[in-house]
């Protein structure tokens, strides 16, 4: 059942395409040890955990958010009938990721913006689905907005040969070839309630996205951080950021800017949004109560 957080008059609801990760939280943070993520087990669980893996809990999701006057959607997955090898359980997968959307009240022709925190696989794979043997727009009347040094990036890549997921191909550049496509700076204002702001590392476009309301405020941090343990040891960037180091600064900034700032965090794979807090000589995070 789809999750809906509501702040007056704008709702945000968590559509999950996939409830786990591929990667164990070992091999997705190298500079993790076991040692170092079982000191963090007490606040880590059960909220934050999968006793079916063993792990900390992990999603592949998108956020729709409606405000008054649009419906929006904050990346959107890794998209059926893709040829996706690296990972056989998305390769040609078939899922209900358009049924999920429905049930939270949202057809695809309703959604007027489909905002890109960045350009990796997982995160554009329903931008697009395979309509007669085409990759078309699965949102018809969006606009797909995309900061522009981050497409630029991606272009590059794919035009040298490395594209190596296929998502650029087959999940971006189509959406730039039917006209769907708006490349905007960093610091972009998308809605009267919604702007991006730039979070570097991951990837060299990587932005979040912010949510402002009278009745508060939200922070869609895409891959800013995988995993809830980052909150406390930020340092640990994970093996997909294409500059680590770069990432960590990012996230260090952000967790102290974050805590106890009441905004709420929507990361693409926590298991749940919630909130960066100090306690116990740290930073942790609280899940927010569920509805």
């Amino acid at each position: 059942m789809p999750m809906t957080t509501r702040f007056g008059d704008v709702t945000i609801t968590r559509v999950i395409e996939i409830p786990r990760s591929y990667n164990p939280t070992p091999s997705m943070l190298p500079d993790s040890t076991a040692d170092a993520i079982a000191r963090h087990h007490g606040w880590l669980k059960p909220d934050f955990w999968d006793d079916t893996t063993g792990d900390m809990g992990s999603r592949i999701q998108s956020y729709v958010v409606k405000t008054p006057k649009h419906t929006v959607v904050i990346d959107t997955g890794v998209g059926d009938d893709k040829e996706r090898h690296e990972v056989p359980a998305w390769n040609k997968k078939k899922g209900t990721y358009l049924e999920d959307l429905r049930a939270a009240g949202v057809t695809p022709d309703q959604v007027d913006y489909v905002l890109c925190t960045h350009l990796h696989v997982d995160h554009v794979g329903w931008n697009t689905r395979l309509v007669g043997g085409k990759w078309v727009p699965t949102f018809p009347n969006a606009k797909y907005v995309m900061v522009g040094s981050e497409f630029e990036y991606w272009k590059r890549e794919q035009q040298e040969g490395r594209d190596a997921s296929g998502c650029f191909t087959d999940s971006v550049a189509p959406i730039m070839e039917a006209g769907k496509a708006m490349l905007v700076d960093e610091t972009c204002k998308v809605d009267d309630h919604l702007r991006f702001e730039p979070s570097h590392g991951h990837t060299p476009g990587h932005s979040c996205v912010r949510l402002t309301t009278k009745a508060g405020e939200a922070l869609f941090s895409g891959d800013l951080m995988h995993r809830v343990v980052q909150v406390a040891e930020p340092q640990w960037s994970s093996r997909f950021c294409s500059d680590p180091a770069h990432a960590a600064r990012t996230r260090q900034a952000f967790v102290e800017q974050m805590a106890d700032s009441g905004v709420l965090i929507c990361a693409a794979h926590f298991p749940r949004p919630g909130f960066i807090v100090k306690q116990a000589g740290g930073l942790r995070f609280a899940p927010a109560p569920e509805a």
